[in-house]
């Protein structure tokens, strides 16, 4: 392959990529973190033939910094699930970050629990057990459930009711 059958993009990229390298260094303060982002560049431009470019320099760099961005708004998430998680479910006892469990009779009673709803799920008729995963699973409105089943939001509320009530019948009461 000479260099006419190389894609605008990719020469600009293979033109340019010490400078990627340097530019997402310092803003991410990782040799690691910039080449990962630097090759995340080079897998988004590869296979890409059929659009022309009229800045390729400027895209590769905006594509750098939105692949950048990204990452840092997933590691953000993360950092917080796991702070949420840790107040949650840790306590700081002198010094000693200890995990609070469930006792074991509890556990095993919520499993116990959840595995006679499920039984009750899997008895429903096959409309009612899709309107209940619609709308208490999936967390659909009544009307919503309604318009994915294609039937009326009274039929909806007549399958929750038949659903609980097998339910409750099997559990004795809804968890």
């Amino acid at each position: 392959m000479d260099d006419t059958d190389v894609h605008p993009l990719l020469s600009a990229y293979l033109e340019r990529r010490e400078s990627l390298l340097r530019y997402f260094r310092v803003r991410l303060r990782s040799d690691e973190a910039a080449e990962d982002l630097v090759q995340d560049i080079y897998l988004k431009i590869v296979d890409r033939r059929v659009e022309t470019i009229d800045n390729p320099v400027a895209y590769l760099y905006r594509l750098g910094t939105n692949l950048m961005l990204d990452r840092i708004k997933v590691r953000r998430r993360a950092e917080a699930r796991d702070a949420q998680w840790r107040g949650a479910h840790v306590s700081d006892i002198g010094g000693d970050q200890v995990v609070d469990e469930v006792p074991a009779d509890q556990a095993t009673a919520a499993k116990q629990q959840l595995s006679r709803v499920l039984e009750a799920v899997e008895a429903m008729p096959p409309a009612a057990r899709e309107a209940f995963r619609l709308h208490k699973l999936e967390g659909l409105s009544h009307a919503e459930t309604a318009a994915a089943m294609g039937v009326s939001r009274s039929s909806i509320e007549k399958y929750m009711m038949a659903s609980l009530k097998l339910i409750v019948a099997k559990v004795g009461r809804w968890p």
